[in-house]
């Protein structure tokens, strides 16, 4: 069932939506009708192309969506993380923070470093 658009001439968003409301108020231009059933019937018939309607339609989009280069499954990376400090390098870093004034009291012996030295190194 159609219905008649019944312009606003001051809620019009452009000059031209404006001007063509006027018009049609005035009486010098015929108010187009809208028959929203109708519009919508016509609209399903051309959201579905041809080629959907068959199996070309997946064919093609499978083809269109495909990668250029050939894609490999990932690999797991092992990754093993090896010593590379020597620790007689860490001694005198151990020493001067064993005589901080800042930090906690601590007394860095001989002993101490040579316990850390051997937990340290990898088996």
């Amino acid at each position: 069932m159609p219905e008649e658009v019944k312009p606003n001439p001051s809620e019009a968003p452009t000059q031209d939506a404006q001007l063509a409301a006027e018009n049609i108020v005035s009486g010098q231009e015929k108010a187009p009708s809208v028959d929203i059933e109708k519009d919508y019937q016509a609209a399903q018939q051309f959201s579905v192309s041809e080629i959907d309607r068959t199996g070309e339609g997946a064919k093609a989009a499978q083809k269109a969506t495909a990668p250029k280069q050939e894609l490999h499954d990932p690999e797991q990376t092992k990754i093993q993380a090896n010593s590379t400090g020597n620790p007689d390098d860490y001694i005198d870093i151990a020493k001067e923070i064993g005589g901080s004034k800042t930090e906690a009291v601590t007394n860095v012996t001989d002993d101490l470093v040579e316990k850390a030295k051997e937990k340290g190194q990898s088996k």
